[in-house]
């Protein structure tokens, strides 16, 4: 069994997912995703503004963001978002206790700007969900520093 099939189920009970919900669309997750790519968090999430859009199931692994749409009156699935994380762009989010809730926002690369906002239990889950992306799109995604592995006219000992 690899890495995602194991900590798959993991991740989404712990946000209180149906199984059903989970196995329905495991399938377009699974083309998305590597097999040694981990879930970080696997949660409901709605569109603001576009309530009426459908149900949305949000997956974020240390490397990609994969977001799944049900429509409301056929139940179909289709990929909505499929990205990895270092091309988004402009990536912010809003916690808000009072609501339970988090907003998160990025710039895919064809420079859609997508919103999503995440619902908790209580606001402890709220700072819980904040610390995950911040040590998903904070820490993880730092610029990438030129390496140098020689300099010109450096003598190189063999």
């Amino acid at each position: 069994m690899d890495v995602f099939s194991r900590t798959f189920l993991p991740a989404a009970a712990e946000t209180g997912l149906a199984a059903q919900t989970v196995t329905r669309h495991m399938p377009i997750f699974r083309r998305c995703v590597g097999s040694g790519d981990a879930p970080v968090l696997v949660t409901r999430c709605s569109r603001p503004g576009r309530p009426v859009a459908g149900d949305y199931l949000l997956l974020l692994t240390h490397r990609r963001l994969v977001v799944t749409r049900q429509s409301r009156v056929l139940h179909r699935l289709q990929l909505h978002l499929n990205t990895e994380l270092r091309e988004l762009s402009n990536v912010t989010w809003s916690p808000d206790p009072r609501l339970h809730a988090v907003e998160l926002a990025a710039t895919a690369i064809d420079g859609v700007r997508e919103r999503f906002l995440i619902r908790t239990g209580n606001p402890k889950q709220v700072w819980q969900l904040d610390q995950l992306l911040h040590h998903a799109f904070r820490t993880r995604l730092r610029s990438p520093r030129e390496r140098v592995v020689t300099t010109v006219g450096a003598r190189v000992l063999t």
